[in-house]
Parts: C-alpha cells; sequence; structure tokens
C-alpha cells in the first residue's frame, strides 16, 4: 500500500535535543486529540453564539435580516480569504505557535462582539473573526498529522469534527439560556475569556515534536511513526505547482463546498427561520435547531470509525471514498423532502437526516488531506476549508435571497441536493495514494 507523504514537526528544536521521552507505556497523543476536541467544541459555539442572539442583537442594534445576512457573510468571507495563508502558516511555524496566536485572536473579537453598537462595526468585528477563526481547523489537523499514525487518522480527525457538532448542538441549545439571563454582549465576552483561558494551556503543554514532550514513551513514538518514510530534504517547502496542478486538490475542494452549503444553515439562519416559519420561541427554537448538530456528532464519530476499519481491511481509496459518497446521498435526498415538511417536527427530522449525510463526509475529507497533503497537509486542508467557506458564504446569502425571492426555502434545498449529487462524483475520481509531495 502506497505511503502518505512526508512530514515535519515544527520548531520544538530545544526541546527536541533533549529527546524527553519515556519507557513503557503512553497514550499521549490521545491528550492531543483531547485538547483539540475541546478547541473544536469553544471554536463552534463562538461561532453559533451570534445565530442564539441574533434577534435581540437586531432589536437593539436595528438591524434587519438582510444585513444580518450581510453579518454572517463577512465571517464567512473573512474565514475564506485568510484559510490558505493560515494553513501555510501552521505548516511553516507549526501548530502550538500558530494556534495559541489564532485562538487568542479570536476570544478577543469575540469578547469585542459584545461591545458593538452599529451594523456597520458589528460586520467589521465579524469579518476580523472570521479572519482569526480561518487557521483553527487546518492547525488542529496539523497538530493530528504530527502526532496520530495513519490508521487512527480516520476516528481523530472525526472526533475533532464531532467537538465541533456537539459545540454548535450545544451552543444552539445554551446561549439562547445565557442571552436571555445575563444579555447577549456578557454571553460573548465570557466566552472570549474562556478562549484566552485554553491558548494559555495550550502554548504551555503542546509541543510540535513528541519527541519533545516529557512523557511520551518510546513505544508510543514508535507506533506515531508507523507507516512514516523518512523526512524529504525539501519538507519546508511549499510546491504550489504541484498544489495547482493536482487534480485531487480540485476535487477535494469542490466537494468540500458542496457540503458546508448544506451546513451552514446550521450555524446561520436556522434558529431564526424555525422561529419565523413555525412560530416557535427562542428557547424551542435552540432546541429544535440543535438535534441536527447531535446527529452531526454521531455522524462525524461513526465516520471516523468507518474510515479506520476500511483502511485497516487493506482499501484505502474505499475508506475514504465509501462513507462520504453515502452520506452525500442521504443529503441530497433528505434535504429535498425537507423543503417540503408542514411542521417543525417533521422538518427537523429531515433536516438532521440531512444533515447527517454530510457530516459522515467530514472525517473522510480531513483525512485524504493528510493523505494527498503530507507535509503539507495544513495547507491542503486549509485550502479545503477555504472553499468550505466560500460554500458557507454562498449559503448565508443565498438562503434568505431564495426565500425573498420564492416565498419558501425549496429551491435553496434543491439547490443543496444538486451539489450534494456531484460531490459524490468527485469521490469516485478522488486517488488518497497521490501526494502533492
Amino acid at each position: 500500500m502506497p505511503a502518505p507523504s512526508t512530514t515535519t514537526r515544527g520548531d520544538d528544536s530545544s526541546d527536541a535535543k533533549s529527546q524527553a521521552t519515556t519507557v513503557g507505556v503512553s497514550h499521549m497523543r490521545w491528550f492531543v486529540m483531547g485538547l483539540l476536541f475541546v478547541l473544536s467544541f469553544l471554536t463552534i459555539v463562538v461561532r453559533v453564539c451570534i445565530s442564539a442572539a441574533k434577534n435581540e442583537m437586531a432589536k437593539e442594534l436595528g438591524t434587519t435580516d438582510m444585513t444580518f445576512g450581510v453579518v454572517f457573510g463577512a465571517f464567512a468571507l473573512g474565514y475564506a480569504i485568510f484559510m490558505l495563508p493560515c494553513g501555510w502558516l501552521a505548516d511553516r511555524w507549526g501548530p502550538r505557535k500558530f494556534l495559541t496566536l489564532i485562538v487568542l485572536l479570536w476570544s478577543v473579537f469575540t469578547a469585542w462582539t459584545g461591545l458593538v453598537y452599529g451594523s456597520a462595526m458589528l460586520i467589521a468585528v465579524r469579518f476580523l473573526f472570521g479572519v482569526a477563526e480561518a487557521g483553527a481547523f487546518p492547525t488542529a489537523t496539523r497538530a493530528l498529522y504530527n502526532w496520530v499514525p495513519i490508521r487512527e487518522r480516520g476516528l481523530a480527525l472525526g472526533l475533532l469534527n464531532t467537538g465541533s457538532r456537539l459545540g454548535a448542538a450545544l451552543g444552539l441549545a445554551v446561549i439562547p439560556l445565557s442571552v436571555a439571563n445575563f444579555g447577549w454582549r456578557f454571553s460573548f465576552v465570557l466566552l472570549g475569556i474562556i478562549g484566552v483561558l485554553w491558548s494559555a494551556f495550550w502554548v504551555g503543554w503542546f509541543r510540535d515534536d513528541p519527541r519533545a514532550k516529557t512523557g511520551v514513551a518510546e513505544s508510543e513514538l514508535a507506533h506515531i511513526d508507523e507507516d512514516r518514510p523518512i523526512s524529504s530534504p525539501q519538507e519546508g517547502v511549499t510546491n504550489w505547482a504541484a498544489f495547482l496542478t493536482s487534480r485531487n486538490a480540485y476535487l477535494i475542494l469542490f466537494q468540500y463546498f458542496a457540503s458546508n452549503f448544506t451546513l451552514f444553515i446550521c450555524f446561520s439562519w436556522l434558529l431564526p427561520y424555525m422561529i419565523s416559519k413555525y412560530g416557535l420561541n427562542a428557547s424551542q427554537a435552540g432546541m429544535y435547531a440543535s438535534v441536527p448538530l447531535y446527529c452531526g456528532a454521531v455522524a462525524t464519530w461513526i465516520s471516523g470509525l468507518a474510515v479506520d476499519y476500511i483502511y485497516k481491511k487493506g482499501y484505502w481509496k474505499v475508506s475514504r471514498a465509501l462513507p462520504a459518497a453515502f452520506g452525500f446521498a442521504l443529503a441530497s435526498v433528505a434535504v429535498v423532502a425537507a423543503g417540503s415538511m408542514p411542521s417543525a417536527q417533521s422538518f427537523v427530522v429531515c433536516f438532521s437526516l440531512a444533515t447527517f449525510g454530510v457530516d459522515l463526509t467530514l472525517s473522510p475529507s480531513w483525512t485524504v488531506c493528510c493523505d494527498v497533503g503530507g507535509n503539507h497537509s495544513g495547507t491542503l486542508s486549509a485550502a479545503m476549508n477555504m472553499m468550505g467557506s466560500f460554500g458557507s458564504l454562498a449559503s448565508s446569502i443565498l438562503f434568505p435571497f431564495l426565500l425573498a425571492l420564492t416565498g419558501n426555502v425549496k429551491s435553496y434545498f434543491w439547490m443543496a441536493a444538486l451539489l450534494n449529487l456531484l460531490a459524490i462524483a468527485c469521490w469516485k475520481c478522488i486517488q488518497p495514494e497521490k501526494s502533492l509531495a
């Protein structure tokens, strides 16, 4: 079976020289996964906070739905255009330094959201918040590439995305209660403080190279390096020509655009849409809107297990393509059905199936970035996430536009279904054994 590309570990040179390893058994890589799970959880909680607080913010700031569409779109735009530079910096600087920096920045802009007093300032701050959050998942992916062997990456990256779904689900359910009891301004400031605390722990505890981390057993290091070839002499150089000429890269990017076009509704318009469409109050809508995300959390975990299980059976391409293709097929059917549902309960059931489907594609998507990207996995995953952000941007703007134009959401959901079907064709052609390096 072809091996994935080579890797660099980052710049922990002073620690790495000490070779701070121990004899015996350790499972430090799972603690790294746990820290990144918490990061993923927090990253999405702070992202969906504005959706949960949207109605209260709109009343105080005097913003319309169309203006809030621009607010959601400003985040997606900032997130998209700075994604690739952030992925490149993650590969160059290492995940310890860069993840500390970006979490500090998004914490500041989260707290600043609670201090705005006008639509223009809100749009600007959410754009900067998107810029700051852009590097979170590519840098986390790079950290997992350094710490997790290929046979465990499906589950590791599935758990990373599980954290995001649980964060969104609990955020949509809990943040409305926080807003109702403490106000939307305090809620944003509190989340910013929590982010600062996480970044302080990360920079103190984490090391880019597992060999530089005290307490990692030699047996665990050998396990991490299993199937990993000797590093390339060009390991610090990004091969941009390989990116631009890789069919794999373009296919990976498009299928992620399709996934995010369906999914982003959960983080933007789902809660306010359910309030207006079905006459729910904020707490009821928050509970209903969280259900698809719980389903998504289960899907990311299941797909991660499936990816690793099929890979260990010796089917590298199938381990990535089968869970993704099945997920997109399920999402295509369910999202069309959701547009015709007459009640909040039936709508949530259908949209939960659609979310379950698109989230089955997440672990294969991020895992194949490690396969194809190798020691440039931060850059490739950033490019993929950038294209997903453009899908989110299109979703945030087209959903209210098509709803206002046609009076219903069916046209939007038909468009999402078409994109999902095209994504299935992409997975048929993606070849994980063909690396960029």
